[in-house]
C-alpha cells in the first residue's frame, strides 16, 4: 500500500546509519532549547510542545530541509509567539536586524 506522505514524515524510511556527533552545542542552540522549556513550563504556559511540532512541520519543505535541528524550533517558536501576539513582526524584525548589525552581517 503506498501512502501519501508529508516531506516532515520520514518514519520507516531507510536513511542508513544515524552519525553520532560528539561535542557541546553551541550557544544559540542552547538559548532556543531554553526557550522553549521556558515558554511551555507550568509557569509561563505561552505554549504547548504540540505547538512547536505544528510549527515545525508547517516551515515549508524548504526552510525544513535547509534548517538545522534548533533553527526549526527557532522559526517555529517566532512563528508561534507571533500567532499569539506575544511579539510583533515589527519587534522581531527590529531585534534581527539589530543582532545582524552586531555582528556585521547583511540582511
Amino acid at each position: 500500500m503506498t501512502q501519501n506522505k508529508a516531506y516532515h514524515d520520514v518514519g520507516g524510511d531507510d536513511f542508513g546509519p544515524v552519525p553520532m556527533i560528539d561535542g557541546e552545542y553551541q550557544l544559540w542552540e542552547k538559548r532556543v532549547d531554553a526557550m522553549m522549556r521556558l515558554l511551555s513550563s507550568p509557569d509561563i504556559a505561552l505554549m504547548r510542545v504540540d505547538e512547536l511540532r505544528r510549527g515545525i512541520e508547517t516551515l515549508g519543505e524548504a526552510a525544513y530541509n535547509a534548517e538545522p535541528y534548533y533553527g526549526k524550533w527557532a522559526r517555529s517558536l517566532a512563528k508561534i509567539m507571533l500567532e499569539k501576539g506575544v511579539l510583533t513582526q515589527e519587534e522581531l524584525d527590529a531585534r534581527i536586524n539589530a543582532l545582524r548589525a552586531q555582528r556585521g552581517l547583511s540582511e
